[in-house]
């Protein structure tokens, strides 16, 4: 395992650097579009804008590499990502953020695309799981590093000069590797309408979980301000929720492995929507809204890899990674949705209001999947399948040793 630690620490390294660029970038955003004045609506197409470009550079990424190769297209991507960054210090234009976050999207997934190929080409099969495991843990770290970079003071330009040098630092490591360039492989895709006769809940369990967690990432700094918290105070709010969602996964992954996960779906949905009203509840008492936020948050980030392991039990392995990547594609279009719905939402009832947007996307959640449960009994033995895991692109799903076509099949 050292030796093949060894082979990926670069592309480790490179991606811990660029995830807290990452990090940082979108918890600025709306804090800097808030200052500027921009109303709910807007603030949340600023996060719909950087989720449809992510969207679609999942399809347009791939050609660029395997037409440049891994190294010049990860340099390419990275320089874009820092100019971009760097440009939104020049103004405060509502369309130009809009066009800036849309093509930031582009660029972050190709480099997330980048990474993850190069890991899996790195990393011999049977290390798959372990080198899936220590990636996810470097993206949630990375991301909580990232929040406290925003205790940097200064000028208001001075933070987006952080991002596109942390994402400068993150080439030098991949730019300096010895390790040889992998070739970039297709992901098969699984038809939706095959999904949801296959795995219904989990199809319609990553949608409404994007749906939350879209208008989380872009809203819940707007949220945090509205409550008092200063910039300081803020960073460590969306800090302590990306630590619970990293507390949380795994007891409740063990916990999704002893009982049908469309129940446990629902028992998650139960609870965070409690936990979305408690918070509206608590209000500005920081104790409880950092108490409150730590718990939403390690059972909001539960969900898609609960959603995974689902897909996991109920699927042939030659299935997976397509049906995969599809429910990757509808947690996507959901992540692009869910913070316009939840800007106009709090447009109209002001940014308090934002946790009842979680408590209804994680009640419809509850009510579908106790109803799927109730109405589609299934004798299929549930195996210990859960993995903890961030959304991030299809690739990142192939080290998942479950998707490779020689694992066990599940049982039936």
């Amino acid at each position: 395992m050292l030796s093949t630690l060894r082979l990926v620490l670069s592309l480790l390294v490179g991606t811990a650097l660029l995830l807290a660029a990452v990090g940082l970038l979108n918890t600025l955003i709306p804090l800097r579009g808030m200052q500027a004045g921009y109303p709910g609506l807007l603030l949340g197409g600023l996060t719909a804008a950087f989720y449809g470009g992510y969207l679609l550079g999942t399809f347009v990424m791939p050609p660029l590499i395997r037409r440049v190769g891994h190294i010049r297209a990860f340099a390419f991507c990275a320089s874009c990502t820092a100019c971009l960054a760097l440009l939104h210090a020049l103004g405060t234009w509502a369309w130009a953020w809009l066009v800036l976050r849309f093509w930031t999207g582009v660029f972050v997934v190709g480099l997330y695309a980048i990474i993850e190929s190069w890991l899996n080409a790195q990393a011999p099969a049977h290390h798959h799981g372990a080198v899936f495991s220590i990636y996810m843990m470097v993206n949630v770290s990375a991301l909580a590093f990232g929040q406290q970079l925003l205790r940097i003071q200064g000028q208001p330009f001075v933070l987006f000069i952080v991002v596109a040098l942390f994402t400068c630092l993150a080439t030098l490591p991949v730019l300096a590797t010895h390790q040889a360039q992998p070739r970039p492989q297709s992901v098969p895709r699984l038809q939706l309408g095959r999904l949801m006769q296959l795995a219904p809940t989990a199809g319609v369990g990553a949608g409404l979980s994007g749906l939350a967690m879209g208008a989380f990432w872009g809203l819940a700094p707007v949220y945090a301000s509205r409550l008092g918290f200063d910039t300081e105070q803020i960073g460590t709010y969306m800090t302590v929720a990306i630590l619970g969602g990293a507390a949380l996964q795994w007891p409740l992954g063990r916990w999704s492995d002893r009982m049908d996960r469309r129940l446990t779906l629902a028992m998650m949905g139960a609870t965070a929507t409690l936990a979305a009203l408690l918070m509206w509840v608590a209000g500005s008492h920081e104790v409880a809204a950092l108490s409150l936020v730590f718990v939403y948050g390690g059972i909001a980030f539960a969900v898609y890899p609960v959603v995974v392991a689902h897909l996991v039990d109920n699927l042939a392995p030659e299935e997976l990674l397509g049906a995969s990547s599809s429910v990757l594609l509808i947690f996507g279009a959901g992540s692009a949705l869910g913070p316009l719905v939840a800007g106009l939402e709090i447009s109209h009832l002001g940014a308090r209001s934002l946790p009842f947007w979680f408590a209804l996307t994680h009640g419809a959640l509850m009510v579908y999947a106790a109803w799927h449960y109730r109405a589609v009994r299934r004798d299929a033995v549930v195996e210990n399948n859960f993995r903890p895991m961030l959304r991030t692109t299809p690739n990142a799903l192939k080290l998942m040793p479950e998707t490779r076509p020689e694992s066990p099949p599940p049982a039936a």
